[in-house]
């Protein structure tokens, strides 16, 4: 049966940044090159970029040859780690990805391969080139490529570099540019359109730093809060040889309650089944402070609030002082508290005191009356999360929700069981802030913070 390599890269210049990939398909017999595929992504992560080179190189590896065997070459170990099936894919960006990668051929087809920078060089090259040609404000076009001239050739087989064979010409009706092709005479010296560019800037997350990179990630050195414990990354791999975490660019939730509402200094009940209060005077004044403080920070680039009155008001608050609009998301909404609703802890412990015991004990006990069990809640929170971390990935955002699902967010961050909500304060118009990494795991970096009302 006939062998293929794909051998496949990605980068980001900024992490999120101006991406890329880039990906070649070689006759492992021979070491021939048979296509290569590149393609400009405008502003997105390296990880995405990593994943959807392999994607291209799979698709241009079936389009030559269905029935053969691909061995899967790349630099990233997170990428190799993850679809051989020894590492979790916990962010929801990637999850899409890998399977769209995995749906192309099948699995008893396709074997994965980790190898140094060094030996990837071409599909590197291809990558920088369609970074170029986006950075130009052009796609990335083959006759004018340089990278396997610069690469040197087929860098995944020791077998001396032949000519291209005369394979299909018309590039794939993708997204990609992928073109079995045969050497033009356009790319004879490095100085031809789409030479390559220096690497600094790439922004790489890669897994396992080899002495041979040379690349820098643009990130910030990490404090305490964003080493994140190595005990969450064994989760994510095996102990020996295991990879550092991923420290690229996160996605952060700044997470504000909303301000005070009359009900709010009495302590009752007050959730999404309830009168939905609007802010008091005071809880006004809480928002106008917070937002002076958010829009001094100047790091929020977007704003989302719970359907609830008081949210809504106080994301309005705060996002008219940062110039951004107000987006609804329902999964940030209250625990509906059933018939508690406008009461306080001490009448419904005397009214209900069975059902409030069990509330207290059991994460799946629902409020009096039908309302949200915690377990509910923490499904429908996650759920809001994931979605919300697909859709921004890399930015800095305001999510103005209420108590429970704030604590939720923070909770599931830490991997703490379900009384750790009982265990967290979370005064009205606090911020609290939570950092998610592409490798899946998550750092709490503030919980409960009032500064802004002094």
């Amino acid at each position: 049966m006939r062998e293929l390599i794909v051998e496949a890269d990605g980068g980001s210049r900024g992490n999120p940044g101006p991406a890329g990939y880039g990906a070649v398909v070689i006759d492992a017999a021979t070491g021939e090159t048979l296509a290569e595929a590149a393609e400009y992504l405008g502003v997105t992560t390296n990880n995405v970029a990593e994943y959807s080179g392999l994607v291209a190189g799979l698709r241009a590896a079936r389009d030559l040859d269905p029935t053969a065997t691909v061995r899967v070459r790349m630099d990233s170990k997170l990428v190799v780690e993850q679809m051989s099936g020894r590492w979790q894919i916990k962010h929801p960006a990637m999850r899409p990805l890998a399977a769209e990668a995995r749906s192309v051929l099948p699995p008893d087809q396709v074997t994965y391969e980790w190898i140094p920078r060094a030996e990837n060089k071409h599909a590197d090259r291809l990558a920088n080139e369609a970074m170029d040609a986006g950075k130009r404000g052009e796609q990335w076009s083959p006759s004018g490529s340089t990278a396997d001239l610069d690469a040197g050739g087929a860098a995944g087989s020791s077998a001396p570099r032949k000519g291209r064979g005369e394979l299909r010409d018309q590039p794939r009706p993708t997204r990609s540019q992928t073109t079995p092709r045969s050497t033009p005479d356009v790319r004879a010296t490095p100085e031809a359109p789409g030479s390559v560019a220096p690497l600094e800037g790439r922004g790489e997350l890669r897994d396992q730093p080899q002495p041979t990179r040379t690349r820098t990630a643009p990130v910030t050195t990490p404090d305490a809060n964003d080493i994140r414990a190595a005990r969450n990354v064994a989760s994510e791999a095996p102990t020996a040889g295991a990879a550092p975490p991923d420290l690229g660019t996160p996605t952060t939730f700044v997470l504000l309650r909303h301000g005070e509402t009359p009900l709010t200094p009495q302590k009752r009940f007050s959730g999404s089944g309830g009168s939905d209060p609007a802010l008091s005077d005071t809880g006004r004044d809480q928002a106008d402070r917070v937002a002076t403080a958010l829009a001094a920070r100047g790091t929020v680039q977007d704003v989302i609030s719970s359907p609830l009155a008081r949210c809504r008001e106080t994301a309005a608050i705060v996002a008219a002082r940062l110039g951004l609009d107000v987006r609804i998301e329902d999964g940030l909404r209250e625990t509906d508290f059933g018939a508690w609703e406008g009461l306080t802890f001490a009448e419904v412990r005397e009214r209900y005191p069975d059902d409030m015991s069990a509330w207290l004990s059991a994460p799946d006990a629902e409020p009096t009356g039908g309302g949200e069990s915690f377990e509910a809640v923490a499904h429908r929170v996650a759920a809001a999360r994931d979605q919300l971390l697909a859709a921004h990935t890399g930015r800095t955002v305001l999510l103005v929700s209420h108590v429970t699902p704030i604590k939720t967010l923070v909770r599931l961050a830490l991997g703490a069981p379900p009384e750790a909500l009982f265990r967290m304060e979370l005064s009205a118009a606090s911020l609290s802030v939570v950092a998610y990494y592409g490798d899946g795991n998550a750092s709490v970096r503030l919980l409960n913070d009032t500064s802004a009302l002094r």
